[in-house]
C-alpha cells in the first residue's frame, strides 16, 4: 500500500527525533506529505475558591489575573511548539518532502485521531515510550489509544532505550609486597 499523507505526531520527548527520522525515510521512499502534529493538553484551572471566601472584588481580581497569566503562558506555549515543528517540517522540506504542521489544543489520544480522519491520513507514525504496568494504567497510553481508534493504518516506533548502568562485581586482585 502507497502511504501518501503521513501524520506524524511527535511530542517534547527524547524519542522525537527517532519518529520523526522514521516518517521521513517512509515518506522519502513513498513520496509523501508529511503532517506534523503536536497536542497541547492544555485544562484550564478549575475556578479558585476565593482566598476570603467572602466574594469580594479582591477575589474576582485574583481569579481574572491568575486566567490572564495562564492565557499568555498557553499563547507562548503555543508559539514555542508551533516554532519546533516548523523546524522538523523544514528538515523534511529540505529533503524535498512537503510538510505541514498543527498544534493543537486537544488530549493527544483524540486529537491525533481526529486529525488524522480530517486531514484523509494514510498512516500514523508515533512513539512509544513502553511503559507498562502501573505506569501506563495511571499515565495511559497515547499510542495505545491511536492504535485502537485511528482511521488508518499507525506505526509505533519503539522508545530509544535508556542505558543502563552495569555493576561490576569482579574484585581487582590486590598484590601485596612481602620483602
Amino acid at each position: 500500500m502507497a502511504y501518501k499523507k503521513i501524520l506524524v505526531a511527535i511530542d517534547r520527548s527524547s524519542q522525537a527525533e527517532a519518529v520523526f527520522k522514521h516518517a521521513l525515510d517512509l515518506a522519502e521512499k513513498e513520496q509523501s506529505t508529511l503532517m506534523l502534529v503536536h497536542c497541547l493538553n492544555w485544562e484550564p484551572q478549575e475556578m479558585m475558591t476565593p482566598y476570603l471566601g467572602l466574594g469580594t472584588i479582591a477575589d474576582v481580581d485574583l481569579y481574572g489575573s491568575r486566567r490572564l497569566v495562564q492565557q499568555e503562558n498557553f499563547q507562548k506555549d503555543l508559539e514555542e511548539n508551533k516554532g519546533w515543528l516548523r523546524n522538523y517540517a523544514q528538515q523534511a522540506n529540505d529533503h524535498g518532502i512537503a510538510a505541514e504542521v498543527s498544534c493543537q489544543l486537544a488530549d493527544p489520544s483524540v486529537g491525533i485521531c481526529d486529525l488524522a480522519q480530517k486531514w484523509g491520513a494514510d498512516l500514523i507514525v508515533i512513539g512509544r515510550r513502553g511503559l507498562g504496568g502501573i505506569k501506563e494504567i495511571v499515565l495511559g497510553s497515547v499510542s495505545n489509544y491511536v492504535v485502537h481508534h485511528a482511521p488508518c493504518s499507525v506505526l509505533v516506533v519503539q522508545g530509544v532505550a535508556t542505558p543502563s548502568i552495569e555493576l561490576s562485581t569482579t574484585a581487582t586482585p590486590v598484590t601485596t609486597d612481602t620483602k
